[in-house]
C-alpha cells in the first residue's frame, strides 16, 4: 500500500474502506505508525487528552506550536489568540474578505480561464491571514515559500532523505522567519497596531511575556493552518461541484444550502485528512493495545466516511442532516479558525459559481495534490469557464 503516492492522495477513500473492513485501528509497520480510522475511535483520539497528548515532537522546533501542547499550558496559549476569532471579530472580516475576492476574480474573469489555487484559493486566505498577523501582503511571495516549507515537516513521516530534506528546509526557514519576525515586533513597540502581533508582544501567561520563540511558534502556525485548510476547501468544493453538477445546479437554485453544502465538502473530501497525536500510556482500541509513546494518527478523512455514523458515506449531498463531521477536529483542540474558514468559504463558493459560469476542469489530466502528506486537495487546478 502506497499511502503517500499522489494516485493515493488524489482519492484515499477506497483504501480507507479496505483498511477499515480491516480493522478501523492499523499499525503501519513500517514507520510504527497507529491509524485510527473509524468515528468513535478518532473522536476519542480528538478528545481524549489523558490517553492521547498533543506534544508530538518534544524539543523540536515546532514545540512551540499551540497544536502541539497539552493542558494546562494548551489552554492558556489557546485563550490568548481567541480574542482575534470570537463570532464579533470573524464577521468584522467579511467586508475586507469580499474585497480581496472581487478584486482576484477581477484579474480573470474576462479571460475564460484560471489557475483556481494561484489565481484564487491559495492568495484569498493567505492575504486574510497576513493582515490578522500584521505581515504585509507585498510579502505575499515570501509568506507562501515559508508556509509551504512548513507544510513539508509532513514528509519526516517518511523517514529517509525526504525527512532530512523537510527537516534542514525547515531549519533555514525558521532562521528566516526569527528575524522577520523581530523587526515585526520592533515596528509594534515603536508604534502598536490593531494586529496579533502587537497583542502577542503585549501578552502575559502567568505573569511572564511570551518569549520570542513562543511568539515566532504562533506566527508560523497561524500562518500555515490560517491559510491551508480554506485553500483545500476550495479546491476541494469546485472539484466536487465539477464531479456533482447535480448538486451544483440544486446549490444555484437554492441558496440557503449554502452552508450545509460547505459542511459537506467538509466531510465528503475533508481538508485536512489526519492530525498528530502520541499515545500518554498504552491505550486500549478496538481489542488491541497501542504502547506508550507511539505516535497516532487519528484519520479525519476516513471518520468522514465510517458507515456506521454516515449513510451513503460516498455520495456527496449537500442536504446531509445531520452531519457530525470531524474535518476541524473535536474537543479541546478544536480549530480556533474554523468560523474564518468556513466565513471565506461562504464568500468564495457563490463569487466563484456566480462570476464563473460553466465552470469545469480545462483538461482530463488528473491533477497533483498538494505536497503535505496529511492534507487533502489540489496542488494546481486549471479550469475553463465562460468569459
Amino acid at each position: 500500500m502506497s499511502f503517500f503516492s499522489p494516485a493515493m492522495r488524489r482519492d484515499p477513500y477506497p483504501l480507507y474502506d479496505q483498511l477499515r473492513r480491516d480493522s478501523p485501528l492499523h499499525h503501519v509497520e513500517p514507520t510504527d505508525l497507529w491509524l485510527v480510522l473509524d468515528h468513535a475511535g478518532a473522536k476519542r483520539a480528538l478528545a481524549d487528552h489523558e490517553a492521547f497528548g498533543s506534544a508530538v515532537a518534544p524539543g523540536s522546533s515546532v514545540e512551540h506550536w499551540l497544536i502541539f501542547s497539552d493542558p494546562p499550558r494548551h489552554a492558556r496559549l489557546r485563550a490568548l489568540i481567541m480574542r482575534a476569532f470570537t463570532a464579533r471579530a470573524v464577521a468584522a472580516l467579511e467586508p475586507r474578505i469580499r474585497e480581496l475576492s472581487r478584486a482576484l476574480l477581477d484579474r480573470v474573469v474576462a479571460r475564460g480561464e484560471l489557475e483556481l489555487v494561484a489565481d484564487y484559493a491559495l492568495p484569498l486566505p493567505l492575504m486574510v491571514i497576513a493582515e490578522m498577523l500584521g505581515a504585509p501582503t507585498d510579502d505575499y511571495d515570501r509568506l507562501r515559500r515559508w508556509s509551504d516549507v512548513m507544510l513539508g515537516l509532513s514528509l519526516t513521516l517518511t523517514g529517509g532523505d525526504a525527512a532530512q530534506q523537510a527537516q534542514s528546509a525547515y531549519a533555514a526557514v525558521t532562521d528566516e522567519m526569527r528575524a522577520y519576525v523581530e523587526v515585526l515586533l520592533a515596528e509594534r513597540r515603536a508604534v502598536p497596531r490593531d494586529d496579533l502581533l502587537t497583542g502577542l508582544q503585549a501578552a502575559e501567561i502567568a505573569g511572564e511575556r511570551l518569549s520570542l520563540a513562543e511568539i515566532l511558534g504562533f506566527f508560523q502556525l497561524l500562518l500555515v493552518a490560517g491559510h491551508e485548510t480554506t485553500t483545500n476547501l476550495l479546491g476541494n468544493a469546485v472539484l466536487a461541484f465539477i464531479d456533482h453538477p447535480d448538486q451544483r445546479e440544486l446549490l444555484l437554485h437554492r441558496r440557503e444550502l449554502l452552508a450545509p453544502a460547505i459542511e459537506e465538502v467538509l466531510r465528503h473530501r475533508s481538508p485536512v485528512q489526519a492530525v498528530f497525536r502520541v499515545t500518554r500510556r498504552a491505550v486500549a482500541l478496538h481489542g488491541r493495545t497501542i504502547p506508550a509513546g507511539k505516535q497516532v494518527l487519528p484519520m479525519l478523512g476516513a471518520a468522514n466516511r465510517d458507515p456506521a455514523v454516515f449513510t451513503a458515506p460516498g455520495r456527496f449531498d449537500i442536504t446531509r442532516d445531520p452531519n457530525p463531521h470531524l474535518a476541524f477536529g473535536h474537543g479541546g483542540h478544536f480549530c480556533i479558525g474554523a468560523p474564518l474558514s468556513r466565513l471565506e468559504a461562504r464568500i468564495a463558493l457563490p463569487d466563484l459559481l456566480l462570476r464563473l459560469p460553466n465552470l469545469r476542469l480545462a483538461h482530463d489530466e488528473p491533477w497533483p495534490p498538494r505536497q503535505a502528506l496529511h492534507v487533502h486537495g489540489p496542488e494546481r487546478l486549471r479550469l475553463r469557464f465562460d468569459p
